[in-house]
């Protein structure tokens, strides 16, 4: 009898966490009362099916603004239970610039291989900045052992001053039939746009392709910003992004859906308001679950809310958008990510802009 519990026990040991008790707000990191303001910000996830004999692991990652030098890396912090527990694993920081790694982190894993790089390899973007803030560019970093290692690969894009002129920010992967996609913000070409929304790809994480722009409006003025992009189970593709310039709200958010997701360009955009009156402002995240009825549900994240908008028929125009109350911190660019039940919806955030006491917070939200 005493052998077959110990044989159980370790049954239950080994198997995935799958499902949690919903949490809000635990903590993942919480800086020195000394660092400067916001000590942290912008989160980002990543979750990770097979990682050795663990299952279902997460990484998050954020900006960090240590006062130490190297005063600015990405951290990345590990979790084996759907994010009630966290310990540091390893720092993502710049090799190839002497800046440092100063903004808008993101962490992705290739479901399948990208030129020499298997599937399973985890890769970050963020943008190496000097500390005149001078210049802005989006490195690309690898790892191949689930992210307790990394190695520089490519600069993916260059703009200019961070502190105004002609920047890029806000990296966003994605894979697409044997490439890999980065979206990213870019006023670059500031006569004509303000900012604009644009895409490169690559077949090997090394050589970029030219820039296509996907959100690129005929007012100067305008500025579409952070987007990110989720699949939907009917071949399209969605888009969410705020738009400084809307007539709704400055900052809005907006969302355009395409047959291809390197054809945003030709996509309408819509704005993303709940049927009761709820608008949505800055900062989005965007995903879909197959949860919640035939289509699934799209959900989407905004700064100005701990809750979710979630849209249960795929996106079509005039559809209702629902806010749904979480309990979790709202805060700038929020993180989520769709757990193994499909219901469950994991979310992380970095703090707000200029917060004074910001730490990094996990969340776990059941979708109704």
């Amino acid at each position: 009898m005493l052998l077959k519990l110990l044989i159980l026990g370790l049954i239950g040991v080994s198997r995935a966490l799958d499902v949690v008790t919903p949490y809000n707000n635990k903590v993942i990191f919480s800086p020195p009362s000394n660092w400067p303001i916001p000590r942290t910000l912008y989160a980002r996830s990543v979750l990770i099916a097979q990682d050795g004999a663990d299952q279902n692991v997460l990484l998050a990652t954020w900006e960090n603004y240590s006062p130490q030098p190297p005063n600015v890396w990405f951290p990345v912090y590990r979790s084996t239970d759907l994010g009630q527990t966290w310990k540091p694993l390893s720092n993502i920081t710049d090799t190839q610039n002497g800046w440092g790694l100063r903004y808008q982190p993101y962490l992705y894993e290739l479901p399948s291989a990208i030129g020499s790089f298997p599937a399973g390899t985890i890769i970050a973007a963020g943008n190496s900045i000097p500390q005149d803030s001078s210049q802005t560019r989006i490195d690309v970093y690898a790892s191949t052992d689930k992210g307790r290692t990394w190695k520089f690969v490519s600069h993916a894009a260059s703009g200019g001053p961070a502190n105004g002129g002609t920047p890029i920010w806000e990296p966003f992967f994605l894979t697409y039939q044997g490439q890999l996609v980065i979206y990213y913000s870019d006023s670059r070409d500031s006569q004509a746009h303000s900012q604009k929304l644009v895409h490169q790809v690559t077949t090997n994480l090394v050589n970029w392709g030219p820039v296509v722009d996907d959100v690129a409006d005929s007012k100067t003025s305008d500025r579409p910003g952070m987007a990110t992009v989720a699949a939907l189970p009917n071949g399209k593709y969605i888009m969410t992004y705020e738009f400084g310039g809307a007539p709704e709200v400055n900052f809005a958010v907006y969302y355009r859906i395409s047959d291809s997701p390197l054809t945003f360009a030709s996509a309408t955009g819509h704005n993303i308001k709940a049927t009761t009156g709820q608008q949505t402002q800055s900062s989005p995240t965007v995903v879909w679950t197959p949860y919640g009825g035939t289509n699934g549900t799209i959900v989407v994240s905004a700064n100005n809310s701990g809750g979710l908008w979630i849209n249960k028929q795929l996106g079509a125009v005039n559809s209702p958008w629902t806010l749904v109350s979480t309990g979790a911190a709202g805060g700038y660019a929020r993180d989520l990510k769709v757990l193994p039940t499909n219901q469950q919806i994991f979310l992380v955030v970095g703090g707000v802009l200029s917060g004074t006491a910001n730490q990094v917070l996990a969340s776990v939200v059941n979708l109704p």
